[in-house]
Order: C-alpha cells, then structure tokens, then sequence
C-alpha cells in the first residue's frame, strides 16, 4: 500500500528512464548537429602574409584573399597589458567557463528588462569568436546560434586556440582585423610593446569598431578608453597611478596606410614562401625607412623612366641590412615595379678590381707594376678610356683608381676572359652573356651582364679575407661562401681602393680620420645605361646603380656623378662600432718592397743607374714580377738592354768592325716603345742606345723606323680666314711608318690611319696643343702648335 509520501518517488523513478534516454538522444542529436553543421573553423592559417624586418617591424603586409589586413598574433606575441585589459573588461572567467557564461547572461537579460536598452554585454570571448566566424542576425534564434557555436567551439578548441582566433580576427574598422594589425595601423607599433592607455584602447575598439576607430573619432575612442581604465582600478588589476597615468596619455592615431618598406624584396620573400604567414628578414627597419626616403629626394631631379637600386650588406654575416629595388614602389612612369637589385644589366667597370686581385695571385703585377695606357690592339679589338684621353705609363694601383681600360683589358688577356668568367661565376657572380657567345675581353669593360646583389656579395670580399658570398634577406637562409682571392690580395687591393680620394677631397685637404675608410669602385655601361658605384668599409658593403629599367641610354650621368655621391652619403649614414676606423691587419705574405720602373723589379736587384723611377709596392708572397714584355712592338723590347761600348768614347761596337776596339759591357733600361711620348726627354735619352762607332757595321739593334707629322710644323699658330667664322682645317699624314696610326690631341685619342694615308680635321679650339702620331711599331712623333682664337 502507497503511502502518500512514496508517490513522489515512484513518480521520479518511472520518469527516471525517460530522462535518462532523453538526454542521451538530445546528446545524440546535438552531436548529429555538431557533424552536421559544424562551426567554421579556417582551415588553414588565412592571416595575411606579413614581411617584417629583424626586429619585428612590417614592411610590407600583403592582404587575405578578401582584402583583409590581419596579421599573425598569439597569446605570447601580445602585451600581458592587453591580455590583462581584454580578458577583465571583457571576459573575466573566459578560463573557467565552457564557452557561456549564464550568470553573465541573466545580468545582461535583468539590466536589459529594467531599462530597455542594452547595458552590459553578456557574450564571452567565445561567444564573439562564434560570431566572427559565424555572423548571425540580432535575433532570439540568432542569439541561440552563437550560444550554440561557442559550445561547439569549446568542444573542438582548447582556450589558446579560442583567444588566439579572437587575437587575430577581432574587428578593428576598415578592414583591418586583429590586434597586431589595429597595433601597426594606428599606434605603429607592434602588439608585444603596448603601454597602459593603449592596451586598454585596443581592447575596447572591437565592441564598436567603426563608431570608435581612434583614426576618425578620437574622443569616443578616448570616453570608451576611459571606461576600460575606470574597471581595471575599480577591480585592482592596475593600480591607481597606472591608471592616473594612462588617462593622461592622448590618444593619437596614424592614417590607416599598410606599410609598404622594401616592398619588392617583400614580395620576392613571399614569393619563395607563400604559406609562411610571417617572413622575417634580415633588414633593418630604421634604415630602411631613412634610405627610401634619401633615394626618393636623391633622384626626384632625374628625367622621367629613371630608377635606381640600393642594397647595403653587412659584411661579417652578408645579411642584408637595406634593400631598396627601386626609386618609387608605386611611380609607374619611373618602372617602380622593375626590382633593379636582381635585374641583369651591363657592370661597366665594377668588375676591375677582381680581376687586379686575380692577377696578384697569379703573380703577374705588383701594386706598383708598369702598365701602358696607351692606344693597343688585342687581336682586332681597341679599347679606349671613358674620357678618350690616355695616360701613358701608369701603375697597376693608379690603373685600378683611374679605371683605365687599356692595362685592364692587357691584365685580361693574360689572365684569360674565359677563366675569369669562371672564377667569378663560383664566387658568385654568374655573368650573362649572348646566346651563343663566349667571355671575351669586352666582358672587363662591361661587355657581359651581372645583378647588383651579386656584385655586392662578392665585392664583400675585400673585407672578408677575399672570401664572398651571397647575399642573404633571412636569416635562417644558409650560408653560401666561396673563396674569390687569397688574403694577401684581398687586403691589397682594398688598400689600393681605399687610397682613392673621395671626389672634391684631395689628399690631405680633409680630416677623415673619424670615418671609416672606404674601398670604392664606380663603373658606366656603353651609352650612359647604367651607373655604379661599389663601396664597402670593414663593416658593410654598399652598392648603388642608377639607370632606366628600360635600357634607354640616360646621356651625362655615369657613375662618379650620379651613383657615387649618393653611395657615400649611405655610408656616413650607417651605424659605426669602435673599432669601424681602425684598419685591418696586413696579412702573412703581404710586404712593402722598393721597385723600380722601367724594369719593375726590386730595387735591392737593380743597378742604381737602371732604376729610373723608385716606387714603394705592395707585393705578395714575396714575388716582384717585372714589367711585361711589349705586345707586337717591332721597335724594341721593354727590359734590360745590354751591349758592348768603346771604353774610350763610349760609342757601342757592333760584331763587325773595321778596327779593333777595346770595349766594355754597358745597359741601358728600356721603357714600353708605348710609353715614350709620355716620358722626360732625359728619361727617353737615357733608355736610348749610344750611336755606333763610325767604323762599325749596323748591328739591326737600333730603331726601325721614325716618323714625321706633314701637313702641320712644330709650334705653328695657326688663325682663321679673316672673316671667317669655320675652324682652321688641316690634312695631315703619318710619315714613315706602314702601320696602324693613332692620333693624340692633348694626349686624347682622336683618329686612327693606316700608314701614310692623310687624315683631315678642323681644329677650333683655341689655346696651346700638342698632337702626337704613334705607330704600332711603337715609332711616335709629336708638335706642338697655337690656335688662335
């Protein structure tokens, strides 16, 4: 029998099953639902790429498929600030709670059915990332989708995960999503380094992201900044100073403009990447900024389609510390988009100073070796110099500063174009050339095609032991080093680069002792196309081309006045160490040994009366080679001439004389036939053989030919027609010789002949001349004349 108090029992016991089966089918179905419609989680990272410099800051963000600026962030990445500021204004038990917070939710329904409006949110961080990913409509159903999302959401995620999601798609305005984004587009700064005031900003922004974008309405941004900063000291989590001080910071906000530094090589990383979400190179992000800037002011002035490169490389790791591609990203008319840092163009002269450090480890010059810059023939080919004047004699270390192209191609021709090109092309320079065509000579003078990066990672040698490398923009990318030249030669040819005055600072004239000292190079390609300038100090290497990306000539700009000027404003600019100033030690094998010209060997080996010229060398692994024997020079060879002179008069005696004579052994030291119009009328008397005595038979040692200018007297001043307003033209002719002629005004090449053939030229300018006729053989001849104006 049932007594009235076990009728409630036996109630619950039959409901028991029921509700045990119910729950377990409203689970059963939930989970169907859950398969069914699961949340919509990104199923890959969709942050937009970001490219950063070494220490985090953007240079060039690139937007998500949609055109989203959202950048990679995580709990850790953050300030503890905006952790703090976020979790307690917007979710204090965001790590307890499974996604919902009913308490919460009553407190918003009561405060909402006593005033009718919305006064407190009650959605969690949960609850906001299910309606990130999922928007839903201001509904009941709407709002029991989210609850039910950010159920799912618990299930599936851990809480990292949740906050990080919240992290990285916070709405912020505009289309700027996520802390880190909002951080670099208003404060420009990264997330990790917030203060009080603006952690407590970011935090509040996303509850009403277009109604307080700090960028256009700074004072609702700042009430409901405030607002944040009042609940944080109302609950402890700061204190009251901390809070005293943040409501005094203004709040100030940049344009919304994504950063846009080193854009092609960010877009070069990426490309190599393209599902790395972050990319951090090797850059220097202040620099970066102050060197776009001096690039763009440097060449505002230039004509239209103008571009220029710049890359500045650290030397002990060949990391890239600056790297601008081009004058103007975005300026269409100059080919902003052409990355001038990787393109193929003409390197002019910049490849000289290999190819000196080659022929010192070769041991064909010493730094002071007598080389002739004087018009030659190399099977065909005739170089002239960039200001078509020559120099005459002229030591390997002068050819090298002056960039004279006569020694340059010589010194190439007897280290070989082919080995070169292969030399440079394992250190890390691989020269282009035509389809179907081989290194030749013409690739010394610009003749092939190289990339600025390249010729900057190897030029680095100089200051690395000779040692180059390429060029590396991460710094996880491996280092790829190659030997270019020994040590010794290195070090010599950076001293000899180094010697080299800036341009307008003569010797001197000018303390630059607080500078460290810089090892430069400029070079020009055929018809003005590209400018050059290469420089490195012990610290960094810096490269800079100026030119058309087109490779439409760019008339009176070449390397020493455009490139160069702008190549050591970059190096003053740089960051200095001590120790930057101090010159690096001289390495074993390297010496300084007196040498003498014409024969360029050691003094200590050549007679006092054969040593014309003393000069102090640089000379490696204690070779002193001598001076190279002449080309195709049928006059006489350069070196030690030594015959036999009647002890009494002193005149050379030949095999074959009529009388007996008792004799001697005398020499004499023979210049370059080349040289001679540049010499001292005592140097050239003295490099002469002494007459033969008058009973003695021609012995074939002397001179085979002279020549003579006709048409134009020694020291003749020649006026025009009175009346008339045409330059005095002469014809002239080379007498006396059969082969090829070049002809010199001022020591400038002028024309070419062939033997006695006449040459006609008007001669307008007026003051004194001298014009020089030299021939193959080596036969020269030379007057003077005025033009009157």
């Amino acid at each position: 029998m049932n007594t009235p108090s076990s009728r409630p029992l036996s109630r619950w016991r039959r409901l028991l099953p029921w509700l045990r089966w119910g729950t377990v089918a409203l689970l059963s179905l939930l989970l169907l639902l859950d398969r069914l419609l699961p949340p919509p989680l990104p199923s890959v990272r969709d942050t937009s790429t970001l490219v950063v410099a070494r220490d985090g800051t953007p240079l060039r963000a690139f937007a998500d498929g949609d055109g989203v600026w959202r950048y990679p962030a995580t709990p850790e990445s953050v300030s503890p600030l905006y952790l703090q500021a976020l979790l307690t204004y917007e979710d204090r038990w965001f790590w307890r709670h499974p996604g919902v917070n009913p308490w919460a939710l009553l407190r918003a329904g009561g405060q909402w059915l006593r005033s009718g409006r919305i006064v407190s949110g009650g959605s969690t961080l949960t609850m906001q990332v299910a309606r990130i990913l999922d928007p839903h409509t201001r509904t009941p159903w709407g709002k029991l989708k989210q609850l039910l999302r950010a159920v799912q959401l618990e299930a599936r995620l851990d809480k990292r995960q949740i906050l990080q999601l919240y992290l990285e798609r916070a709405p912020y305005g505009g289309t700027i999503e996520g802390v880190e984004a909002a951080s670099w587009a208003y404060l420009g700064k990264p997330a990790a380094r917030l203060s009080h005031a603006e952690a407590a900003l970011l935090a509040v922004l996303p509850q009403s992201p277009s109604v307080l974008r700090p960028d256009r309405h700074p004072d609702a941004a700042r009430r409901a900044r405030d607002k944040v900063l009042a609940r944080m000291a109302a609950l402890g989590v700061w204190t009251p100073a901390q809070v005293a001080d943040a409501r005094v910071e203004p709040v100030v906000a940049r344009a919304l403009v994504p950063p846009l530094h080193a854009a092609l090589l960010a877009q070069h990383l990426r490309e190599a990447q393209p599902r790395q979400p972050r990319i951090v190179s090797t850059l220097d992000a202040e620099l970066q900024r102050t060197l776009e800037e001096r690039v763009t002011s440097y060449f505002s002035q230039l004509p239209e389609r103008t571009s220029a490169a710049l890359l500045v490389v650290d030397n002990a790791t060949l990391e890239a510390r600056a790297y601008v591609g081009s004058v103007a990203f975005s300026d269409r008319r100059r080919l902003g988009y052409v990355d001038m840092v990787r393109a193929w163009r003409s390197p002019g002269s910049t490849l000289k100073p290999f190819l000196y450090a080659m022929a010192l480890d070769d041991g064909l010059i010493h730094s002071e070796s007598l080389l002739v810059d004087a018009p030659q023939s190399f099977g065909g080919y005739r170089p002239g110099n960039f200001d078509a004047a020559f120099n005459g004699p002229v030591s390997a270390a002068t050819a090298l500063r002056l960039s004279l192209n006569v020694p340059a191609v010589d010194l190439l021709d007897r280290v070989g174009p082919a080995r070169f090109a292969a030399r440079l092309d394992n250190a890390g320079i691989g020269l282009r050339f035509p389809r179907g065509s081989a290194p030749n000579l013409a690739l010394i003078l610009g003749g092939t095609g190289a990339r600025l990066e390249d010729l900057v990672g190897v030029f680095a040698a100089f200051q690395r032991d000779g040692i180059a490398g390429r060029v590396r923009y991460r710094a996880d990318e491996p280092r790829v080093e190659r030997r270019l030249v020994s040590s010794g030669a290195a070090w010599i040819v950076r001293e000899i680069l180094q010697a080299n005055p800036r341009p307008g600072y003569g010797i001197g004239t000018f303390d630059t002792a607080a500078r460290p000292a810089v090892a430069w190079k400029t070079g020009t390609s055929y018809g003005f196309r590209d400018a050059w300038a290469i420089g490195s100090t012990r610290r960094y290497t810096v490269g800079v081309w100026v030119g058309r990306p087109d490779g439409t000539p760019l008339p009176g700009q070449y390397g020493a006045v455009t490139a160069l000027p702008l190549m050591f404003e970059v190096m003053d600019a740089l960051p200095r160490l001590p120790g930057d100033s101090t010159s690096p030690p001289m390495p074993d094998g390297v010496a300084k040994v007196a040498i003498c010209w014409p024969l360029g060997e050691a003094e200590a080996q050549t007679p006092a009366p054969l040593c014309v010229r003393r000069r102090e060398a640089w000379t490696l692994d204690g070779v002193v080679p001598p001076t190279f024997a002449e080309r195709e020079a049928r006059l006489w060879q350069s070196g030690r001439e030594r015959f036999e002179v009647d002890a009494r008069s002193g005149k050379r005696v030949s095999p074959s004389c009529r009388q007996p004579h008792r004799t001697q052994v005398a020499e004499v030291a023979r210049w370059p036939a080349l040289a001679t119009p540049w010499l001292s009328a005592a140097e050239r008397r003295g490099a002469q053989l002494p007459p033969l005595a008058p009973d003695c038979a021609a012995d074939g040692r002397d001179g085979n030919g002279s020549l003579r200018i006709e048409g134009l007297n020694d020291r003749a001043v020649l006026a025009r027609a009175p009346g008339s307003a045409h330059a005095v033209r002469l014809q002239l002719r080379a007498l006396g010789s059969e082969s090829t002629i070049d002809w010199l005004l001022d020591g400038r090449w002028i024309a070419q002949t062939q033997g006695g053939r006449m040459y006609a030229r008007d001669f307008a300018e007026p003051g004194e001349h001298a014009l020089t006729a030299l021939a193959q053989d080596g036969a020269w001849t030379q007057v003077n004349f005025r033009v009157l104006e």
